[in-house]
């Protein structure tokens, strides 16, 4: 029986149709004009999983309202310096969204991006302290020097009337500000980013197409062998580079390619579900995202927020998101994905992980059996006087977290996004979750720079990327007049 294997070559092959392929096809794109790129996506449409709108925060994470990013130390202290690094990173993002839209290869920011105060609300003495040391901390920073705190009841009523509504004016309450926040609906993004470049000459778009083997060769190139999952038609794909961004299906991919630099990784999975308003009167009430305190042992993906969205064209309102505990590494995959990405390799950093986080365990499990009234008891602390009529439930986005081994802990579990890259720049995978999709222009240039480090020392290259992000090689929260420039050219650009 002949092989009717579809064969091709090209230099680049990115795995996975979300914000972080789309990013990164871009940025070489825009770098070298005449390179050959090869997408691969396994359902049939682009975004469909972490970057989607109901999958996603979508707060456009600049760090002005997530208090999971600056955690109290045990002697009291605010550390401001995560914070500081992913608001500098959103800059980056707006700077290349903005170079996108003005070169009219991106149209209609007001689809994808919309201007909306960030704000952070905590109640009780030992909380209003904390937050009034992150507003210390982080105030006098240049990214932050918009942030404005109040405990008056009377200020917070006219910044989040639906939040304060109903609530004790005995009670004691503070919030910060920051007026300069954004909404982002990465899905809206990442499709009008591959509406652009799948057009290009030299870039192919295949959906409904599943990696089943990866391997490296030994010139150093990489084989993939893929399936039509419509059509059961085998292809493989000669390439230089691979770049792996498929959320939660990219540990199992990271571990069919089978590099040293990928042993020891596992991953922690977990599920989402939002609280979704129906009432436009309650909808429209409320004109902020809102972000409170996690609860104890709870990922960086449940801190409770209550959020103001503009999807699909319209404006919602959405509580949550509560945590959950699933064996699947994607919202469409398969209830084995954890079981089979157990290996010998990641099985005690993955125990280990897992004895060092019983606080984690215990609040997924107390997040499962919640009951409907639990649900809206915990909307309640948010908005005293939501009825449960008015909210429905929607499935939200799965994460994997990061779980690597450790000399010292034998195995930690890391929130966060975590690039892993060969010695020989050849591979690329993309792991972890928040902030990723926000920072993913800052994540991606990083990438470019370990993967492609002789071509853009180069001086052609150098210029290009000066051109899409002004900033690059200086640090905004040093410089008050470039992040003003900045600021002032994108709000003006994205329609903010």
């Amino acid at each position: 029986m002949p092989d009717t294997t579809i064969r091709s070559n090209a230099e680049v092959v990115l795995i996975g149709a979300g914000i972080m392929s789309a990013t990164l096809g871009l940025i070489l794109k825009e770098l070298q004009p005449d390179l050959k790129i090869e997408i691969f996506e396994r359902l049939d449409i682009a975004a469909a999983e972490s970057s989607d709108a109901w999958n996603n925060a979508g707060t456009g994470h600049s760090a002005f309202c997530e208090l999971n990013y600056t955690p109290e130390s045990a002697d009291g202290s605010i550390d401001p310096k995560k914070a500081i690094s992913i608001a500098e990173s959103f800059e980056v993002s707006r700077q290349f969204w903005s170079y996108l839209v003005e070169q009219k290869k991106v149209s209609s920011p007001e689809n994808f991006i919309k201007s909306i105060p960030h704000m952070s609300f905590v109640w009780g003495d030992k909380n209003v302290e904390y937050l009034k040391k992150r507003f210390d901390a982080l105030q006098p920073n240049l990214l932050f020097k918009d942030m404005v705190l109040s405990t008056d009841f009377s200020q917070l009523k006219e910044w989040m009337p639906l939040v304060m509504e109903g609530r004790d004016k005995s009670e004691k309450v503070a919030a910060t500000s920051m007026a300069i926040g954004t909404d982002v609906n990465f899905g809206e993004l990442t499709r009008n980013m591959f509406n652009y470049l799948t057009k290009l000459e030299g870039v192919t778009m295949h959906f409904n197409h599943e990696v089943q083997k990866i391997k490296q060769r030994e010139d150093k190139t990489w084989r993939i062998k893929i399936t039509d999952l419509a059509s059961g038609q085998r292809r493989k794909v000669y390439t230089k580079f691979v770049f792996i961004g498929a959320g939660g299906g990219s540990l199992p991919l990271l571990e069919k390619a089978d590099v040293p630099e990928g042993k020891g990784f596992g991953g922690f999975p977990v599920s989402g579900q939002w609280l979704k308003c129906t009432n436009p009167e309650v909808i429209a009430k409320h004109q902020a995202k809102v972000y409170g305190k996690a609860s104890v042992g709870a990922p960086p993906m449940s801190v409770p927020h209550i959020d103001s969205r503009m999807i699909n064209g319209e404006k919602a309102l959405l509580f949550g998101p509560f945590a959950g505990f699933s064996t699947r590494f994607l919202k469409n995959g398969s209830y084995s994905d954890l079981p089979l990405s157990i290996k010998k390799d990641n099985i005690f950093p993955m125990i280990s992980a897992g004895v060092k986080n019983i606080p984690l365990t215990k609040y997924l499990i107390d997040q499962v059996r919640q009951s409907p009234e639990d649900r809206i008891n915990a909307l309640r602390e948010y908005v005293p006087e939501a009825k449960s009529k008015d909210w429905v439930l929607e499935r939200a986005g799965q994460r994997v977290q990061v779980i690597k081994k450790d000399k010292k802990e034998g195995g930690i579990l890391e929130f966060g996004t975590e690039v892993i890259t060969t010695a020989d720049g050849s591979l690329s995978v993309l792991l972890g979750a928040s902030p990723g999709a926000s920072t993913a222009v800052s994540i991606m240039i990083d990438l470019v720079g370990r993967c492609f480090k002789e071509k853009l020392a180069t001086p052609e290259w150098q210029v290009k990327i000066k051109e899409m992000i002004p900033s690059y090689g200086q640090q905004l929260n040093d410089n008050a007049a470039l992040l003003d420039k900045v600021r002032k050219n994108t709000a003006a650009v994205l329609k903010l």
